[in-house]
């Protein structure tokens, strides 16, 4: 399993450095997370994380967003990227990945990057590998 887990991280990894500059420049990273403080750690849970920081494409804070699928019955994977995607995000930085909410957010075309680590750092690392 955690062989599983890792591959799939190491592959949200690579597709996330196809994103081109140009596109970039107009993100709108979603970091699922624990906590309410850019120190949180970001959560193992994409989908069903309690809260989403959402960060401009310079990491500067928009807004933080109490998740409303944290708690679904069922489809929460899907409930969420779909959520995320009215918000305009165009990336989003959890730990892991359900395989619903993979397909949902590949169909709205957000980029999925693996992390684990406190939300600002998360943002950071992201940020630095596009320069």
């Amino acid at each position: 399993m955690k062989r599983i887990v890792f591959i799939s991280t190491a592959i949200l990894f690579l597709g996330s450095l196809m994103v081109s500059a140009a596109d970039f420049k107009n993100a709108k990273i979603a970091v699922a997370s624990s906590g309410k403080t850019e120190k949180a750690s970001v959560s193992n849970r994409a989908a069903r994380c309690p809260y989403y920081f959402i960060f401009d494409s310079k990491g500067e804070l928009i807004e933080v967003i109490d998740n409303p699928y944290a708690d679904a019955s069922g489809g929460a994977g899907p409930s969420a990227a779909n959520f995320l995607a009215k918000k305009g995000v165009t990336m989003i930085i959890a730990e892991s990945f359900g395989s619903k909410m993979t397909n949902a957010l590949k169909n709205n075309s957000v980029t999925l990057f693996g992390f684990k680590g406190s939300v600002g750092n998360a943002v950071k690392t992201v940020l630095e590998g596009r320069k």
